[in-house]
């Protein structure tokens, strides 16, 4: 996303944390704005306004926009930025932008997220040294969900000085595809407090039939297994894992 697209935001755009931000994005009126051509998929940055909310932004990845790729099944990454944005929000650590699905528009269903108004000269590499512990809980997090493709413009840092993460379409797959660029924690313990977030939510994933019932709708039986099972293997181990054999690094890289 280029710069121009964060000059102009309305001064009283839409905060990631008013209780309503999920209802004000389900039934805000959308109109296209600009295509976003950073990557493979098609992303539509939409202006929305709402009678409650004045207007904001959106970022929308229609289904029919995904790019084939050889290793996640067709038309299903919409689902998995939803389900990411799921899991953030069910451990408690917020990282994902308010995100849902929406259908009913002219390019058909797909997930919508708020635009977060951010510094685009900001990105992991120039964040990371000053932002350890923010970093680690991303690093556990992209483990969580065994994210394919964390790039380092993918760490956003907001006009308020928060650090968010997009991008979120690569994760849940059966196999391990943890591609990433932060691997500064190998083999160091992960923090107590990190450690207790992941094993209560495996509880939740465990127990909390809402959760699941969610989940389910957007990723198969086999990988919500596959997403317990990691929950698990982090509490065993609780050290950060160090890079595969595999190709371990997404490109580009930022």
């Amino acid at each position: 996303m280029t710069a121009r697209y964060v000059r102009g935001m309305p001064s009283q755009a839409w905060l990631p944390g008013r209780p309503d931000i999920l209802d004000v994005l389900r039934d805000a009126a959308l109109e296209e704005e600009a295509l976003l051509a950073a990557g493979s998929n098609y992303v539509y940055l939409l202006r929305m306004s709402h009678p409650g909310a004045g207007e904001g932004y959106a970022v929308y990845k229609p289904q029919r926009g995904e790019a084939p790729l050889s290793d996640f099944p067709d038309g299903t990454l919409y689902q998995r930025e939803y389900a990411a944005y799921v899991v953030s929000e069910a451990i408690g650590w917020h990282l994902i932008p308010p995100t849902i699905v929406r259908d009913g528009l002219e390019s058909g269903i797909g997930a919508l997220q708020l635009f977060i108004e951010h510094d685009p000269a900001q990105h992991y590499f120039t964040l990371k040294d000053a932002r350890q512990a923010e970093m680690q809980r991303i690093a556990l997090y992209d483990w969580l969900t065994n994210n394919a493709d964390r790039k380092g413009g993918h760490c956003l840092l907001a006009a308020d000085g928060r650090m968010w993460c997009i991008d979120q379409g690569l994760t849940f797959h059966t196999d391990d595809k943890l591609r990433t660029v932060i691997w500064d924690f190998q083999t160091e313990p992960v923090p107590p407090a990190l450690l207790d977030d992941v094993r209560t939510f495996a509880t939740r994933l465990e127990t909390d039939a809402a959760l699941r019932d969610t989940l389910l709708d957007m990723i198969t039986p086999r990988e919500y297994e596959r997403l317990q099972e990691r929950a698990a293997r982090i509490d065993q181990l609780r050290i950060f894992p160090s890079p595969p054999p595999y190709r371990p690094y997404p490109w580009p890289m930022i």
